[in-house]
């Protein structure tokens, strides 16, 4: 390509001559990125497409300006601009030759490379660049496996990863004009209404600022079916594979297996757990493994299945508005995946005995179980409040844990179970004291 238009392509994503949008700062993010940073080894930023991972790298390129870094010095490549014409390492170093030649100062840039999969061997040439000096780098991606895999054969040691998700419930609130503080009772009302427009709509940044948020959520989906799993994958059934996007985010919040999944979409068990993981490495889904301390028995057992957003899967069709109790448990989930960013050590389960009686969640440390997580969104019905106490009961003998907490839709107060206090929280508040890792 001609370096010239490299360049001006290029000035369409940088601070060289003009203010970038950078949107609402994700503090937190920023705060972990620049950590990262610091340490002299490869960033790498991941997560699901549209969760912000590009404005985070944008912001942190604007708080390296305002903390005295030149623009010049900054380098922001978007590689998924159709207008880039070479392909593989080779567009890399030609970014990187013009860059230097025609906008650097001559010190050491600082790279930034959004979804850096689209690149073929880029480990090798982001390697290169690291062992040689010439850059400070950090890369972004919305595929795990892939990333996962390249780094962990040739970049082993020498990056350290941080995972984007949509919106917290904190970074919801700021989004819509409320400060994550809540003192007033004004402040408490107009937080518990958001909490419901936050596990019904969903957070992806985007479409919590836009009144069109059903064909924006609408197209995400499209974008991530067909870029990073149809696509990517090569499927030659994409209507199976569409099929059993539904049948999972039908079972949001639920136990699953490859067989049921076979039984119900008539589909190989090969191919259910194929597209199942194809799901996974696109962010679109996760699963939960059941706690166990046979590895053997973790495996053969079902999983549960959460949704990387809410809002997806009621825009995409499987609506569960009505259905909160599953929308706060998914919730919950999401909450302690971004916890994991800043303690990498733990450990999310289920469990669940042989009578089908489950505790939602169980986190593990290295010095054993920390702490067990019941969900129960309206423990004014009787049956479901006995019900959901008895099973944490069980849990807390058979896993010999006396920390354990039950998150309701709105009840606060404490429960008094095999003679320990157990404290009861509303959604909201435990959403927000999360963040603080209260």
């Amino acid at each position: 390509m001609d370096k010239n238009e490299i360049i001006r392509i290029l000035n369409d994503w940088n601070f060289w001559e003009k203010e970038q949008e950078t949107g609402f700062f994700r503090h937190d993010y920023i705060s972990r990125l620049e950590a990262l940073m610091t340490t002299g080894q490869i960033a790498v930023v991941t997560g699901p497409r549209r969760a912000g991972k590009s404005f985070i790298m944008r912001q942190m390129a604007k708080k390296l300006i305002t903390g005295g870094t030149n623009p010049k010095d900054i380098l922001i490549v978007n590689l998924e601009d159709p207008r880039f014409t070479l392909a593989g390492t080779a567009l890399l170093e030609e970014i990187f030759e013009a860059f230097m030649e025609r906008v650097s100062t001559g010190k050491v840039p600082v790279l930034f490379l959004d979804e850096i999969q689209e690149i073929d061997r880029f480990e090798k040439w982001v390697l290169m660049m690291k062992d040689l000096g010439k850059a400070k780098i950090v890369i972004s991606g919305s595929n795990a496996k892939l990333l996962s895999r390249e780094l962990g054969t040739l970049l082993a040691g020498r990056h350290l990863d941080m995972t984007v998700f949509p919106l917290s419930f904190a970074e919801f609130l700021e989004f819509n004009g409320c400060g994550p503080q809540v003192e007033t009772h004004e402040q408490e009302r107009r937080a518990k209404g958001l909490l419901i427009k936050y596990i019904k709509e969903g957070s992806f940044p985007e479409v919590v600022l836009s009144a069109a948020k059903k064909e924006l959520l609408l197209s995400y989906y499209e974008d991530v079916v067909n870029k990073d799993v149809l696509r990517r994958y090569r499927i030659r059934k994409p209507q199976d594979l569409r099929a059993a996007v539904k049948y999972l985010f039908s079972n949001v919040s639920s136990l699953f297996t490859f067989n049921s999944m076979d039984r119900s979409l008539g589909m190989s068990i090969t191919s259910a757990r194929n597209y199942t993981g194809y799901m996974e490495q696109a962010y679109l889904l996760f699963s939960l493994k059941r706690f166990s301390y046979k590895l053997r028995e973790q495996e053969k057992s079902p999983r549960k299945i959460y949704a990387i957003d809410t809002g997806l899967c009621n825009a995409a069709g499987f609506r569960f508005s009505d259905n909160y109790g599953r929308l706060a448990e998914n919730a919950v989930f999401l909450s302690i995946k971004r916890r994991q960013n800043v303690n990498p050590e733990s450990e999310l389960y289920y469990w669940k005995d042989e009578l089908h009686r489950e505790a939602d969640f169980v986190l593990k440390g290295e010095k054993g179980i920390q702490k067990i997580i019941q969900v129960c969104w309206n423990m004014n019905d009787m049956k479901t409040r006995k019900r959901e106490i008895h099973s944490l009961s069980l849990a807390m003998q058979d896993l010999k844990c006396g920390n354990a907490e039950i998150i309701s839709g709105e009840e606060e107060g404490e429960e008094e179970i095999s003679g320990v206090k157990i404290k009861v929280t509303p959604l909201w508040k435990w959403l927000l004291a999360a963040r603080t890792g209260d």
